[in-house]
């Protein structure tokens, strides 16, 4: 049996429709397995739908309405990517301001892909080292954050990756992030 790294630790996934669907299943699978309880969070109730890459995904259903919750309610958060989803949460302010609150509670937040567009709307990648999709380098570079490409760079609780493919490199380090708890340098 696996270690429960992640017991007693309740983790967030903030969505809403156009996710890149395995940047959602992977992590989620993942986090739960280390032993987090997991919840989807997205800005309205009911069903969110994933993609896979242009393609239709499939239903999922939402836990929390993210005006509902905090982030105190969370030990961590996780923003997958997909070109649809991040930049309707960025243009959500309390989806932006729930990003923004795991950063002033110095917790956990991981982003892959297209995820860290919600970051920069919420004013979090300033003097970060960050990565992302290629097409999001000046977008964060403009936001103040050093871009590198590279399969996962964590800086100070924040972790990133570019795509699918650096899947297995983002859960391992995100599991290790949320099992570290919160980090003191990890500031808006």
């Amino acid at each position: 049996m696996p270690e429960k790294k992640l017991k007693n630790k309740t983790v967030a996934f903030l969505v809403t429709d156009g996710f890149e669907q395995v940047e959602l299943t992977q992590p989620w699978e993942a986090i739960k397995d280390a032993g987090a309880t997991v919840k989807l969070v997205s800005i309205e109730s009911g069903k969110v739908k994933g993609v896979h890459h242009e393609k239709q995904g499939d239903q999922f259903d939402v836990d929390a309405v993210v005006g509902d919750v905090s982030a105190s309610d969370f030990d961590a958060l996780v923003l997958p990517g997909g070109v649809f989803n991040p930049d309707a949460l960025r243009m959500n302010e309390e989806a932006v301001d729930f990003v923004r609150d795991f950063f002033k509670q110095h917790k956990p937040v991981a982003a892959i892909c297209h995820g860290p567009w919600t970051l920069i709307e919420a004013g979090v990648v300033e003097g970060r080292r960050v990565t992302s999709w290629p097409s999001l380098r000046t977008d964060l570079q403009n936001a103040g954050a050093t871009w590198v490409d590279e399969q996962c760079v964590c800086d100070q609780g924040l972790v990133t990756s570019r795509n699918p493919d650096d899947l297995p490199a983002f859960c391992e380090k995100a599991i290790e992030e949320i099992a570290e708890g919160k980090h003191a340098a990890q500031v808006p």
